[in-house]
């Protein structure tokens, strides 16, 4: 007995950027700013360029301490560098929220098969299997 499968649409997700993404994006944004490399701006904070590079790029989650340590040598304070993250992170939430809520595209209609006049030949048919 055949049972009825009910198909229901996929809403588009995206995933909300985390914590360590918007913080890592906004001290690569001030060291840019500052135009210093990875290894200036880690010298100074005391950590090596590879972590810094890992932060920067959302894969690490640093400590308090550390992210004191990155500020301070950005010569920005802690409360100012979690400020602007937050602000960040609330300005992507609404993008986050507008695409969300945004219908999805239609699809496009899908033309028919070309009409086949006469019944295709054996070399017609060899031709297509090749």
């Amino acid at each position: 007995m055949a049972e009825i499968a009910r198909i229901y649409p996929l809403k588009r997700q995206l995933p909300e950027p985390l914590w360590r993404q918007v913080l890592g994006s906004r001290l690569r944004s001030l060291r840019a700013k500052r135009g210093e490399t990875l290894a200036e701006t880690a010298e100074r904070a005391g950590i090596s360029p590879q972590y810094l590079s890992e932060i920067e790029r959302g894969r690490k989650e640093p400590s308090s301490e550390m992210i004191a340590a990155l500020a301070g040598a950005l010569d920005t304070t802690l409360a100012d560098l979690t400020a602007d993250v937050t602000e960040d992170l609330r300005r992507s939430q609404r993008e986050f929220r507008a695409l969300a809520n945004k219908p999805a595209p239609l699809p496009q209609p899908i033309s028919p098969p070309a009409r086949v006049t006469r019944a295709p030949s054996v070399p017609d048919v060899l031709a297509l299997a090749a």
